[in-house]
């Protein structure tokens, strides 16, 4: 994949404003009452599992996030139909899986803090934790058998898979200096822009669209998933514990090497190189931010930050040959807004 400075999309979204949060809310104000619908499902959901474990339930889906993920899924379905209780149950689906992927991945990190709580590993242990993710997914792909067509539970459990499957290589391949640029994007699409892609691609699915319009879809999903994880993993260098609200540099600490770390090591001399690795070992994560913000061309971190709002400049131009309506027009404003997002890290 080509990182370079793109043209400026053709289509036009909604109404541009003050920050990333209120773009994203002006976003999502489209499909609101789907949304609260999303929510009060999935807070009933730990209701299915043993009383003995819906008090961990409650407190894994409870702490809200964004809501990327359904949100694409609904703004995907109206862009192609008519958003319907097929469409509701895809969001929520999709967003149990990236809870349950959470709940592991903080466990993985040693993270104490998501969404300003303590994180369920924080409270109650690793042991506990791990099976709780292992539930959530379970429980995931469970409600993903209701669907009248079964293609879409198929899909889903791929879904399942291959996000685990990125999480997986990803661990093997910590402190592993011979990554490259290319490996890091193939996890990344793994892991997170396959859940992008699937919450879009089926919520066409649901919609009957076109077999053009699916694929379009897809790409969106997979090209604004791979590009999002590349803004959390820049403001896991660049971001503030206090506004995020969970623990930063667990990447630098457990030796994974994102994008930034990536980017400076294959153009480092090899002193700075060592250096860089001796830092990542001391987990000096301090020294080692400065040393990617720093450099004749603005740094890594912001050749990163560019890189990503490359990818969703590209997955707005997919949209070009959709027709217009809302639905549509408000996905290439979820872009500008995600664009905001990565702006406002730039140093």
């Amino acid at each position: 994949m080509e990182f370079s400075a793109r043209s400026q999309p053709r289509r036009t979204g909604l109404t541009a404003i003050a920050s990333p949060a209120s773009s994203l809310a002006q976003v999502a104000r489209l499909v609101q009452p789907h949304l609260e619908e999303v929510e009060v499902r999935i807070a009933q959901q730990a209701a299915a599992f043993d009383p003995a474990l819906e008090g961990y339930v409650v407190y894994a889906v409870g702490s809200r996030g964004k809501r990327l993920r359904p949100l694409l899924a609904l703004l995907a379905g109206g862009a192609t139909g008519r958003i319907n209780s097929d469409h509701v149950d895809l969001a929520v689906i999709v967003e149990l899986i990236h809870i349950a992927t959470l709940v592991h991945d903080d466990v993985m990190d040693e993270a104490e803090r998501r969404r300003a709580q303590p994180t369920a590993n924080a409270r109650w242990g690793n042991s506990l934790s791990v099976l709780l993710g292992d539930c959530l997914f379970a429980h995931a792909l469970t409600l993903s058998t209701d669907f009248e067509n079964s293609d879409i539970g198929r899909a889903i459990a791929r879904t399942a898979a291959t996000v685990c499957s990125g999480e997986m290589i990803q661990t093997q391949r910590r402190f592993d200096l011979t990554l490259t640029v290319e490996d890091y994007l193939r996890i990344v699409e793994m892991k997170t822009g396959s859940l992008f892609s699937t919450a879009a691609e089926l919520a066409a699915v649901i919609s009957e669209a076109e077999p053009n319009a699916i694929e379009t879809f897809k790409n969106f999903g997979i090209q604004v998933g791979t590009a999002y994880q590349i803004y959390d993993d820049c403001i896991d260098l660049a971001g503030s514990e206090s506004v995020t609200g969970k623990t930063l540099g667990t990447d630098l600490r457990k030796g994974k090497f994102t994008l930034p770390v990536l980017i400076f090591l294959r153009a480092a001399s090899e002193f700075e190189r060592e250096r860089c690795c001796q830092l990542v070992l001391d987990e000096r994560v301090d020294e080692m931010i400065q040393l990617l913000k720093n450099g004749a061309t603005n740094g890594a971190l912001n050749e990163s930050i560019t890189a990503g709002s490359d990818l969703i400049r590209e997955a707005q131009d997919t949209l070009d040959g959709m027709a217009s309506n809302p639905y549509a027009d408000a996905l290439f404003s979820l872009g500008d807004a995600l664009c905001e997002m990565f702006d406002q890290l730039r140093v």
